[in-house]
């Protein structure tokens, strides 16, 4: 009978054994995937103030619109990258004609990436990378989102976009997007590019 005790509390805690490694196992790993990473410490690295001149082609053969004037604001929030754009001179929440977030997440392995713009009724836009890219070029696909044509006919288009950023040194980023429209030609072309500066 005593044999026998001994062999079912032995089972016993050889049944939680697994369990109470698993649970450590977990705790560490969580631990270790909440930490910034070395890809959002290099993000914290971009923030900062930012002189953005922003270039827009409402076509593939279009003339370019430039505007300058812009100052793009950059913050860290934990392993968070938060960017304001706004004209230079107005620091007003009213003034913010953009807001976007970067982040490497560690447990997904990839770039998660949302914007808001509050130019254009296109709602919020959320992008993922494939790979991790490097520290120097990062790439994103949105989902496909519509947008509406101007005129007093609303009509909405669905568009494919995806979104380059690269880093040319440690004082100046290029953000490249690049359009697909659903019935046109299938070729992405060029339709916004961003170039920051930082400010001195």
């Amino acid at each position: 009978m005593l044999y026998r005790r001994h062999l079912f509390g032995v089972a016993a805690v050889t049944a939680m054994l697994p369990r109470f490694t698993f649970a450590q196992g977990t705790s560490t790993a969580a631990t270790r995937l909440d930490e910034r990473g070395p890809e959002n410490a290099a993000l914290a690295s971009r923030t900062g103030l930012w002189d953005v001149t922003e270039t827009a082609w409402k076509s593939a053969d279009a003339t370019p619109v430039t505007s300058t004037g812009l100052v793009a604001d950059r913050r860290m929030f934990g392993w968070l990258l938060q960017e304001m754009l706004r004209p230079a001179g107005d620091t007003s929440d009213q003034a913010v004609k953009r807001i976007d977030y970067l982040s490497f997440q560690q447990a997904e392995a990839r770039w998660d990436y949302a914007s808001m713009d509050m130019r254009d009724n296109d709602g919020i836009m959320c992008a993922w990378s494939f790979t991790r890219g490097d520290e120097n070029r990062i790439e994103f696909t949105f989902n496909p989102f519509a947008v509406l044509s101007p005129g007093p006919n609303v009509v909405g288009q669905m568009l494919r976009m995806t979104q380059v950023i690269t880093h040319q040194g440690p004082n100046q980023d290029t953000k490249e997007q690049y359009f697909i429209f659903n019935g046109g030609s299938g070729v992405p072309y060029l339709g916004h590019r961003y170039v920051y500066v930082r400010q001195s």
